[in-house]
């Protein structure tokens, strides 16, 4: 098949493309950043050196494309001139219509647990903007893979751990929440975007499913801390530690009512409903060599 991977060589992307190389796909993977070039085609993969806002390099990438994996890529939580949902909206739009023109017939679009809301999810009402204008979209089969809260995600604790010695959010303590590793993101993509499909679905992907004090135990013990906890705390001292480290104000509620939505229960209350029937193998003590590794070297 003839696939076209967005998200550069990013978290997702890089071993998504390793993967469908080795199954004997051509791939075509597009980057905003040229230096990625060599790289990408060192891989074995065509590089698209481009951007997403420029819709007429879309609509040219995707051409005889079999299918096309969309996601939106990361921004910068401390620029103070981002309107992100307004960015998701403009890049699904440009995805939508590059689809629409190209007539590819078969998507995999990188959605977000908790894109079933219509309001109260906070950032991830983005995933739910972008959900709503892939529907608009006729004769095309289309998977949201709805992956739950990243692995990774938990770096960002790094600096509480170092200077206050445990790890604090508006969620936590007994609070479940299902975490994913990007390779099993990867994985989960790779089998479905060779999957034929008429009309939509959706998938979630989680590899496991702790408590927040079941991580503060399992990250504590690989660092040398085993009496860190995971406190929860107020939303207003949420915003006010956001707001300390000099994120963007519209950023600092977006993300403080997701995290709500996680304590709440209502960000993850359809994937409970629709769980995956088999969970992905990187579980969380896996994850935490890695962030041992991470947390002594910094």
């Amino acid at each position: 098949m003839k696939i076209v991977i967005t998200g550069s060589l990013g978290h997702i992307s890089k071993p998504l493309t390793i993967e469908l190389l080795g199954k004997g796909h051509s791939i075509t993977v597009i980057s905003s950043n040229v230096g990625k070039k060599k790289e990408i085609e060192t891989l074995g993969a065509k590089a698209a050196i481009g951007q997403l806002e420029d819709i007429e390099f879309l609509i040219e990438t995707f051409q005889g494309a079999d299918a096309v994996y969309c996601m939106i890529p990361p921004n910068n939580y401390f620029d103070h001139s981002l309107d992100l949902i307004s960015f998701y909206r403009k890049v699904g739009a440009n995805y939508a219509e590059a689809i629409r023109r190209s007539e590819v017939k078969r998507v995999v679009h990188l959605s977000s647990v908790g894109a079933h809301l219509e309001k109260n999810s906070g950032i991830i009402i983005g995933h739910h903007s972008v959900e709503n204008i892939f529907k608009e979209l006729s004769g095309v089969g289309i998977t949201y893979m709805r992956p739950t809260a990243f692995y990774y995600n938990l770096y960002g604790f790094l600096t509480w751990i170092k200077k206050e010695g445990r790890i604090a959010s508006n969620y936590g303590g007994e609070d479940k929440v299902p975490w994913v590793s990007p390779i099993d993101i990867a994985m989960a993509i790779a089998e479905e975007i060779v999957t034929p499909l008429e009309g939509r679905k959706i998938v979630y992907v989680a590899s496991d499913e702790p408590t927040c004090n079941e991580i503060a135990s399992v990250l504590g013990s690989a660092i040398g801390k085993p009496d860190l906890k995971w406190e929860l705390i107020s939303d207003e001292e949420m915003k006010n530690h956001l707001k300390s480290i000099g994120m963007s104000p519209s950023i600092v509620s977006g993300f403080t009512e997701m995290n709500a939505a996680m304590h709440n229960g209502s960000l993850m209350e359809d994937y409970y409903r629709n769980r995956p029937a088999v969970l992905g193998n990187i579980k969380l003590t896996d994850f935490a060599k890695e962030f041992a590794s991470v947390f002594h070297q910094n």
